[in-house]
């Protein structure tokens, strides 16, 4: 028989407004995971211990470790149980953290191997993303990513000029000068990784004759177009739009 000394992260439940209770139960045991109260590889209690450590019905308890399985974070082992994976799934894109972090694979360094900053007028589209009117003048930086030597992205980046030239500057448009690093990774070098909430949108496309020429792709290929937009203090600023040939690899996304 457990008692909550076994488990001492497994406390009883709370409803909250809004908050079914498998996804509290979900937020109790990924917390303990994420942060090595249980450890990777570890046995779970079965669903009628953790229902009892957390006060809700054995049916909840599956559905909450139901969620658990499909985001990586638990393996089931059918007639043993269910345990702690071995190792987690990486936080991805929804978390606002830069490109060059979302595709270094297996301890493989990723480099911008080419970037340019230039300005034109906003279309409807980067407009109404960025928080400036059509046709104002905006930041584009355009950068080529790569790993091991081989492009993996090619991504472009929107901002208004007011986010790079003004007193109030967040980075300056001369920091491309020594290429080194995204604009993104830039803003959250200035404002720190928790600024504002990133939202990414993914969809299929061909190549495109001026989007093949920087991954070594013919037109014709498929890519992946990850569009992310990012707002700080509930207003947009910032758009970019990346395309991802297959070389790139899985890509391990979760939303916040």
């Amino acid at each position: 028989m457990l008692s909550p000394g076994d488990y001492p992260w497994a406390l009883p439940v709370e409803p909250t407004p809004g908050v079914p209770l498998r996804v509290a139960a979900y937020s109790r045991v990924s917390a303990a995971i994420r942060d090595g109260r249980l450890a990777p590889g570890a046995l779970l209690p079965t669903e009628s211990e953790l229902g009892g450590l957390l006060n809700v019905s054995r049916t909840v308890v599956r559905e909450a470790l139901m969620l658990l399985e499909e985001d990586g974070l638990v393996r089931a082992r059918r007639g043993v149980g269910r345990f702690v994976s071995p190792s987690l799934p990486r936080i991805g894109i929804e978390r606002i953290r830069p490109y060059e972090s979302v595709f270094a694979v297996d301890g493989q360094a990723v480099e911008i191997v080419s970037q340019t900053v230039t300005r034109q007028p906003a279309s409807d589209f980067v407009a109404a993303r960025i928080g400036v009117a059509h046709g104002d003048e905006c930041l584009m930086w355009e950068s080529v990513l790569a790993r091991a030597g081989e492009p993996v992205a090619h991504l472009q980046e929107h901002i208004p000029v007011a986010v790079a030239e003004g007193p109030d500057a967040i980075v300056p448009a001369d920091a491309a000068d020594d290429g080194s690093s995204s604009l993104l990774a830039r803003i959250i070098g200035a404002l720190g990784p928790g600024f504002g909430r990133g939202e990414c949108q993914i969809s299929p496309a061909p190549a495109g004759a001026s989007r093949a020429e920087p991954l070594a792709l013919a037109p014709e290929d498929p890519v992946l177009v990850l569009t992310q937009t990012v707002a700080r203090s509930g207003a947009a600023f910032y758009l970019s739009k990346c395309v991802v040939p297959g070389r790139a690899g899985h890509l391990a996304l979760q939303q916040v």
